[in-house]
């Protein structure tokens, strides 16, 4: 994905990038491309502190930890920056097994935003990640039938508009089971009898829960 990126890289845009895609020189070639970044570090990642900024009052309502200017990276990864950095430490209000709370250190490049906007982009970056997820997982579009920007418009809006009907029809969200049936029924593996059953279970289902 990295390699990926740094192909279609343009300027003026705000890339937010997961821990796991995380490269420096990935961070570096996105200023090169006169572009910003907010990236998810390691909790380990080495850094010297240039600057302590201070924190808004929105700053500390979004759990940021601490706002710090920085060298980022350590002998050999710290000579791919050729500027400083923002490292911003956001808490997200969970805790690991034995208790500690778990502390986001989100690196980025634009020096002129509130930290509270560092952690509200990265929070949205999770929101696209839902999306997909749902996409991919519920609606079954594991892969894209077209590679073409229409071809994956209308794959998307259709995915859309079954979602819709599956929540008209059966009044509930749609599940990968509920998914599945359809599906099933339409290649001729499930009846008629067996999708309506699966269905008016749902609406029981959800009758009993309204009554509690």
């Amino acid at each position: 994905m990295g390699q990926s990126l740094k192909d279609t890289l343009q300027a003026d845009r705000l890339y937010v990038i997961d821990r796991g895609y995380a490269e420096y020189r990935l961070f570096q070639d996105i200023i090169y491309a006169r572009s910003s970044f907010i990236g998810r570090i390691r909790d380990d990642a080495a850094y010297r502190v240039v600057e302590e900024r201070s924190l808004s009052q929105d700053a500390r309502r979004a759990g940021v930890v601490w706002d710090r200017v920085v060298w980022l990276g350590g002998p050999q990864s710290g000579e791919v920056f050729q500027q400083t950095l923002r490292i911003v430490a956001v808490a997200t209000g969970k805790t690991d097994p034995l208790g500690t709370p778990e502390i986001l250190l989100l690196a980025s490049s634009c020096s002129d935003l509130d930290a509270a906007w560092i952690a509200l982009g990265y929070k949205f970056r999770w929101t696209v990640e839902l999306f997909f997820r749902w996409f991919k997982c519920i609606l079954g579009c594991q892969h894209l039938l077209s590679t073409c920007e229409n071809g994956v418009a209308i794959q998307v809006y259709m995915a859309l508009i079954a979602s819709l009907v599956i929540t008209l029809w059966t009044g509930h969200k749609p599940t990968k089971r509920t998914f599945e049936m359809i599906c099933h029924y339409f290649s001729g593996w499930a009846t008629e009898n067996e999708l309506l059953a699966h269905i008016r279970k749902l609406k029981e289902a959800k009758t009993k829960t309204k009554k509690s």
